[in-house]
């Protein structure tokens, strides 16, 4: 069986703000940029990665979702508890200075886990969680 991962997605709350994290301090590459009913999806991807991107879609967007779960969801975004990603880098100090500049929201200084990866943690503009992994 041949299977790769196409998209995955996170929330965001606001275009500009998650826009300005993934293309500016992380290097991403918009590849496509929705609006519908004042709502914006944004799928952005690392252009060496041209395979599997990331779409940054409003919470708001599912109809099937309720006006409780929607404030559930925004909750947990601000307490960084809804949506994980695990990045990976070759140079986390390298990473980890370029996301401290940016004005990142750090969660974690990058640390040796006992479990054997070397990683950091910072939330998006959204609270999303990513931990960056470093790459032996």
């Amino acid at each position: 069986m041949d299977i790769t991962i196409h998209n995955t997605f996170l929330p965001h709350h606001d275009r500009d703000a998650s826009l300005a994290f993934y293309r500016e301090t992380l290097g991403f590459e918009v590849r496509n940029d929705v609006g519908y009913n004042g709502m914006h999806w944004i799928t952005v991807g690392h252009p060496d990665q041209p395979g599997t991107s990331l779409v940054l879609h409003p919470p708001a967007a599912d109809p099937g979702i309720t006006d409780d779960e929607r404030r559930s969801i925004t909750e947990m975004m601000a307490k960084g508890t809804y949506a994980i990603l695990t990045l990976a880098t070759p140079d986390l100090d390298v990473t980890f200075a370029k996301l401290e500049a940016s004005g990142a929201d750090i969660v974690q200084e990058p640390i040796e886990q006992p479990y054997g990866v070397r990683d950091c943690a910072v939330r998006d503009p959204a609270g999303n969680l990513l931990r960056i992994n470093e790459v032996r």
